[in-house]
């Protein structure tokens, strides 16, 4: 069975590099995990996530086959 793993990118690859955020899951697991809101700098809404844009700059988790 193929296992998915959730990666955050951010659009600027010079101030943080893609980072490996679950491993381990199901396609479906992968898909919730990426249609959450929370998942995108362009949706999120919970302060952490505001933190991390306004540190690191715009982002999204995206999912891979391992």
């Amino acid at each position: 069975m193929t296992t998915y793993r959730i990666v955050r990118f951010y659009k600027d690859a010079g101030r943080a590099h893609p980072r490996t955020i679950a491993r381990g899951l199901t396609l479906k697991e992968a898909q919730a995990h990426c249609s959450d809101p929370e998942t995108s700098s362009s949706t999120a809404t919970t302060p952490e996530a505001k933190a991390r844009t306004a540190k690191l700059g715009p982002w999204f988790d995206g999912y891979t086959a391992e």
